[in-house]
């Protein structure tokens, strides 16, 4: 956290000690989320997980995704914003630990998770980008801004990348949940409700841009709407039986 904080210090941008202190939290931080979830590591069997830990993990993966997608567009501005939401994700990761205990009941189950895990990073990933184009049309609309976008990234560039981190996520979901809906050990619970929701949403989205074009707030509407849904199949379910309910295990 304290990493974290560091990096989220204005600073020139000639200056690398904030860049520096963003990947030494980045590090840190995969540590901490390895060591904790590690099987065996509290002594139980399984996976410990809950949703600041899944909250946190995804943060995680929504700056490394960053990381490797600024080689070839730089955006240093993003810096500060991504360093604040490392250090609330790791706050809450380090309050809310989480105590559910998952074991795998099948040789596919951990690939579920893994593409699970990974769809909310690429579906995060999409979500930032989609806020940065939304930005960027708003300043264009009013006059401020330019065709270039914005942070000097030129608009038809941004959307391109936000529908490509869609699309992606998208295929990593449904290949998710392929796996997941064909487990024996499968139910009719909020969490399946909530992702076969989200995938629908964001199923619409792809086919309503392809077919009719759907461009702008309306695309991105329905994309924060499918992310959304989502964050609440696991995060939120979780968050209410961990903190509302107070039943962690089971």
């Amino acid at each position: 956290m304290a990493a974290y904080l560091l990096a989220t210090l204005p600073a020139g941008p000639e200056r690398r000690w904030p860049l520096q202190a963003l990947v030494a939290a980045w590090g840190l931080q995969a540590l901490v989320l390895v060591s904790d979830a590690w099987p065996g590591a509290d002594g139980l069997p399984g996976l410990r997980i809950g949703f600041a830990p899944v909250l946190s993990l995804t943060v995680w993966l929504v700056i490394a995704i960053h990381g490797l997608e600024s080689r070839m567009l730089p955006v240093p501005r993003l810096r500060r914003t991504l360093a604040a939401a490392g250090a609330v994700a790791a706050a809450l990761a380090w309050v809310f630990p989480g105590e559910l205990h998952v074991v795998a009941h099948s040789h596919w189950a951990p690939l579920h998770w893994l593409l699970g895990l990974l769809s909310y990073g690429l579906f995060g990933a999409a979500v930032l980008h989609a806020l940065l184009l939304d930005n960027a049309e708003r300043r264009l609309r009013s006059g401020i801004g330019t065709g270039s976008g914005t942070f000097g990234v030129p608009l038809m560039r941004l959307e391109r990348l936000t529908f490509r981190f869609v699309q992606a996520g998208f295929i990593v979901l449904t290949l998710a949940l392929v796996l997941g809906l064909s487990s024996a050990y499968w139910r009719w619970d909020h969490k399946t409700v909530l992702s076969l929701l989200g995938w629908a949403t964001l199923a619409a989205l792809l086919i309503g841009r392809r077919v009719r074009g759907w461009r702008g707030h309306l695309a991105t509407r329905w994309l924060y709407a499918g992310a959304l849904l989502l964050l609440l199949a696991y995060v939120g379910s979780r968050f209410v039986l961990e903190v509302v309910l107070q039943r962690a295990t089971g």
